[in-house]
């Protein structure tokens, strides 16, 4: 028999050979890949700045709204957990993919400032009603069918379709511009209508014939408190979530706030940028189908660890190599990236003891994760305009390595607590009624 972790949700994957899907499972998991899919296929992602500009909007208004779009996204998830937990987790994909199809048309109707501010303010709610809730519909619809084990495929499958997706999708954009300019905000929003009929025929989460019929679901209000008791009563889930901020922060310091600067600083112009960044989602893309592979050997905790230890150390090599080097570990740090999303994202919700409000637990995650990410982009625009671009790769790798190592020192000590409290639970039991292992 196989040792366990003291944590539940650090314990790696059985060697054992997976039970076969069920017709049902399989069709939640192709419904998912198509609803994550289309739901987060933008096609105006990478003319957006330009569209704006052509609209009339200047720079201070454009990055004006991505701050305030990045402010509204934290904002959101607090609500928004909450309801998913109220109302279901699928009918808030469905309320997610209705706002997101409305946020699209948004732009076709009012090319001004007000209509691309209502535009972010739309994508931020419909993005927070899903970040939490798509993610716990297909934790507990498999879990309900049995098919538990196969989740983690399931969740990098769907990444890897949707990386796919934008791949073959973004190097289009530019020429249906020429040919209609709204295009990209017309697909877009042609591309989420698309997520709502997907979110429409997903099947309900019928409870295993074991499981009683689920109780009525409490207040709003009762499953923030849950939440807040679970995270006090779970040691091991607050940092599991605290290890998913090094993840979160690091991906997205790289791939959007530095992104840009680092290959200008190595010669590499604007017109390569697309390309690099394709390669860059292609590696990611293939990352995220196969994250099963580096759960043979390591638990999941130890191997999301190892690679935030690997984006930290990529980072600094951005400093030392040249132009071709520096294209290489772009594609590199996004493999690891898609390696380590799905293995993070299964902690978590492995973590989530039974009969927690889920949808709420993850978008706390959420909200912290971009919290703290948005205090690194203040520092990394610092560093930036006192062009200290070096100082800033190194830095983030060395405060990451603190980050973990101080990281593991909490789970010894957590684990050490657990067991004392364990032997002590035990000195009070009645002899006779004593496991056999501990008489």
């Amino acid at each position: 028999m196989s040792r366990r972790s003291t944590h539940p949700g650090s314990a790696g994957t059985p060697r054992t050979v997976p039970r076969p899907l069920t017709p049902r499972a399989r069709r939640i998991i192709r419904l998912n890949n198509a609803f994550q899919l289309l739901f987060n296929l933008l096609w105006w992602m990478p003319v957006f700045y330009a569209y704006q500009r052509q609209a009339g909007l200047s720079d201070g208004q454009i990055f004006g709204i991505q701050s305030i779009y990045y402010i509204a996204f934290c904002l959101f998830e607090i609500p928004t957990g909450l309801v998913a937990d109220r109302i279901g987790a699928r009918n808030c994909l469905r309320a997610g993919a209705v706002v997101m199809t409305a946020a699209n048309l948004a732009p076709l109707l009012a090319p001004t400032y007000t209509g691309f501010l209502a535009h972010f303010l739309a994508i931020a709610a419909g993005r927070s009603l899903t970040s939490g809730a798509a993610s716990a519909y297909l934790y507990d619809s498999l879990h309900a069918q049995g098919a538990g084990e196969h989740y983690l495929k399931a969740e990098g499958q769907a990444r890897a379709w949707g990386l796919g997706a934008k791949v073959l999708c973004w190097p289009l954009v530019g020429p249906l511009m020429d040919l209609v300019h709204g295009a990209p905000y017309a697909l877009s929003a042609g591309s989420a209508a698309g997520s709502l009929l997907c979110a429409q025929v997903l099947p309900g989460r019928a409870p295993a014939p074991h499981v009683a019929a689920p109780r009525r679901r409490p207040a709003a209000l009762h499953d923030a408190t849950a939440a807040l008791r679970t995270l006090r009563a779970t040691p091991w889930l607050a940092l599991v979530m605290v290890q998913g901020v090094a993840v979160f922060t690091l991906s997205r310091l790289c791939q959007v706030n530095l992104f840009q600067p680092v290959l200008l600083n190595h010669g590499i112009g604007e017109s390569s940028h697309g390309a690099v960044l394709a390669a860059m989602t292609v590696a990611e893309a293939v990352a995220s189908a196969r994250p099963q592979w580096l759960t043979s050997r390591l638990r999941p905790a130890a191997w999301v660890t190892l690679l935030s230890l690997a984006m930290a150390g990529t980072l600094a090599g951005f400093a030392l190599g040249g132009p071709w080097t520096v294209v290489v570990l772009l594609c590199l740090f996004a493999a690891v990236c898609g390696f380590t999303y799905p293995l993070q994202r299964k902690l978590v919700n492995d973590a989530i003891p039974p009969g927690a409000p889920r949808a709420t637990l993850l978008s706390v995650e959420s909200i912290v994760d971009r919290a703290v990410c948005a205090l690194a982009a203040v520092a990394a625009g610092a560093y930036l305009a006192a062009g200290r671009l070096d100082a800033l790769l190194w830095h983030s790798a060395l405060l990451t390595g603190v980050l973990m190592a101080v990281w593991h020192l909490a789970v010894r000590r957590s684990a050490r607590s657990r067991a004392r409290r364990l032997t002590a639970e035990m000195r009070f039991v009645p002899r006779e009624g004593r496991p056999a292992a501990v008489r």
